[in-house]
């Protein structure tokens, strides 16, 4: 089966919406979304009832820091981030917010692991930066592949049988095949707000018989996205950020 995963859309409309045309395009037939569906971006609404409506078609969804942060003020973020959330909670109706306060931390799958941040210690909400703390994550699940997200940056790790640690950056459109002998973590880039320095949103593909993944981009319309930000009065760096890719 073709897995489409998805991490981080937060409230990108424009985003989230060419993410799923072009993982359509590409055969996938089952979609994973690895959380922060809110935050930053100013169609909280449209992408919560879209992943509302993936989750009853089958869909795999769990929660990030930015959903759990809806629905518990104590949630500490920086300052525009917690202008975002404030203002989103004002937008999500009460089975909106219901949807995001239920998902699972984690979901486990056909060897598969799912998490927002990380495995060892998913509420703590750690973001994975380095072979030290993709190690940590593995070590603490018997899963052949971990996919996480909340750094908004593309990243692939694996540890072999005697605990030796291997990273790299993916290249877009360059399927790699994540070896039965090791442990991987693939950790995504972001729908809704990359930091790569490409604007353009990312995905992957994950074909759980060959055991490949494909990290993807599908370039938006990052302008009306920014402007739909602006629009709404929300801090202008959360728009500026988005044609920077940062």
């Amino acid at each position: 089966m073709r897995l489409a995963i998805f991490s981080d859309i937060h409230g990108n409309r424009q985003a989230f919406e060419a993410c799923l045309k072009a993982a359509r395009a590409r055969g996938a037939e089952r979609f994973v979304l690895l959380g922060d569906f809110v935050g930053y971006g100013a169609d909280p609404e449209w992408v919560v009832e879209t992943a509302m409506a993936l989750v009853e078609q089958g869909a795999i969804a769990v929660r990030g820091n930015h959903d759990e942060a809806v629905n518990t003020k104590t949630e500490s973020m920086n300052a525009e981030a917690q202008i975002a959330i404030e203002w989103t909670r004002g937008r999500l109706d009460i089975a909106q917010r219901r949807f995001l306060a239920e998902l699972p931390m984690m979901v486990e799958d056909s060897g598969c692991l799912f998490v927002h941040s990380e495995a060892s210690s998913p509420q703590r909400w750690t973001y994975v930066r380095s072979t030290a703390e993709a190690a940590k994550s593995l070590i603490s699940t018997p899963a052949h592949v971990t996919f996480c997200g909340h750094i908004h940056r593309p990243a692939l790790y694996s540890m072999s049988v005697t605990a030796k640690m291997t990273s790299l950056v993916p290249k877009t459109d360059v399927t790699v095949p994540l070896l039965r002998g090791r442990q991987w973590l693939a950790v995504l880039g972001s729908v809704g707000q990359p930091r790569d320095g490409d604007p353009s949103a990312a995905f992957a593909l994950f074909d759980t018989n060959s055991c490949e993944i494909t990290y993807c981009r599908a370039p938006y319309d990052v302008e009306t996205a920014a402007n739909r930000i602006r629009e709404n009065g929300l801090p202008p760096w959360l728009a500026d950020r988005l044609s920077q890719g940062r």
